[in-house]
């Protein structure tokens, strides 16, 4: 696997592995637990050594999960957890929470469930609007100071607010979603990493599935699925935006490669300090993504993509008004 280096050194592989999905948001999976500790423990043996979770996946499960799979290994991979939400009981929507006081309680926790002395790659999950981001950055470096992260981040926030942060404390990364129907970050996250020397983590980098092509407008979605509330996956919505999944699958099949790897590999060809974090819950959608590493886009090709997805216009929001307003903008 090759390896790409993000902000202040820290390296990971080019590809990483986001496993929220094994706790959440894609409806009931048919894979046991077992199985998704044989699928992270794969994914080391395949050369993965960047896997991505969060407290309130579950909540708090899928950190025990990831714990447990990587502890035989843990000093050759890195972690990533976020903080930032005021975890309600089932029934109530989250609230935000970057308190200072709050964020040493909840990384207590989080290295408890994750069985670990430390925390690679902490991220503030969400930016909180009531708590200046100095005072983030400021508690975040304390804990670096301590040993119990080594590396601060941050997910969804403004280039504005990554300025401020990574003047307090150096940002080793930003998770945002990224991908080639999501590309707003183009316009001013992208140079203001470049010039701050920070890497940029994507999310949902296939488009939760729909880059994917297995997605169509009569796809029905499972109950708990939470692209049942999006926008973006509407029928409409989805038939709208077949155009994208064709641009991919026209360069696919030029490439002997799959429309998931063309996703993959176009977005690892924007910057050499991106390094998606693709989710899946089947090994052999984790071998085709992975298998993307090995796909050559050329300047033509990319160009070819480029100018095709400029005249493509996607429809419908990416997230439901209550998340959205979660966004930092």
């Amino acid at each position: 696997m090759q390896q790409r280096e993000l902000g202040n050194g820290l390296t990971v592989s080019a590809i990483g592995l986001g496993c929220m999905g094994m706790s959440q948001s894609y409806g009931p999976s048919t894979s046991s637990r077992g199985d998704h500790i044989d699928l992270i423990r794969s994914a080391v043996d395949q050369g993965v050594t960047f896997f991505d979770t969060a407290e309130v996946y579950g909540p708090y499960v899928n950190e025990e999960l990831v714990g447990e799979a990587l502890a035989p290994v843990r000093d050759q991979v890195v972690i990533a957890t976020k903080f930032g939400f005021d975890i309600k009981p089932e029934d109530q929507q989250n609230g935000l929470d970057s308190r200072p006081e709050h964020i040493r309680e909840v990384v207590e926790a989080s290295l408890r469930r994750l069985g670990t002395d430390r925390i690679d790659l902490y991220y503030q999950h969400r930016v909180d609007p009531d708590v200046p981001i100095e005072d983030v950055a400021g508690a975040v470096g304390d804990l670096i100071a301590e040993g119990k992260v080594l590396h601060f981040g941050l997910s969804e926030a403004a280039a504005a607010t990554v300025r401020r942060a990574h003047a307090v404390q150096p940002v080793t990364a930003l998770q945002n979603e990224y991908s080639l129907w999501w590309r707003r970050p183009e316009e001013e996250i992208l140079p203001v990493l470049e010039e701050l020397g920070i890497g940029l983590v994507p999310y949902s980098p296939l488009g939760r599935g729909f880059l994917t092509g297995a997605i169509t407008a009569d796809t029905v979605f499972a109950e708990g699925d939470f692209r049942n509330a999006m926008p973006r996956f509407a029928a409409e919505a989805r038939e709208a935006n077949g155009a994208v999944v064709d641009l991919l699958k026209t360069i696919a099949a030029r490439k002997d490669a799959t429309p998931a790897q063309i996703a993959l590999a176009w977005l690892l060809a924007q910057r050499p300090w991106i390094a998606p974090i693709p989710g899946t819950r089947r090994p052999e959608r984790l071998a085709e993504n992975l298998g993307a590493v090995e796909v050559e886009l050329t300047a033509a090709d990319l160009a070819e993509i480029g100018e095709a997805a400029d005249r493509i216009t996607v429809l419908g929001a990416r997230y439901p008004d209550h998340l959205e307003k979660l966004t930092d903008r």
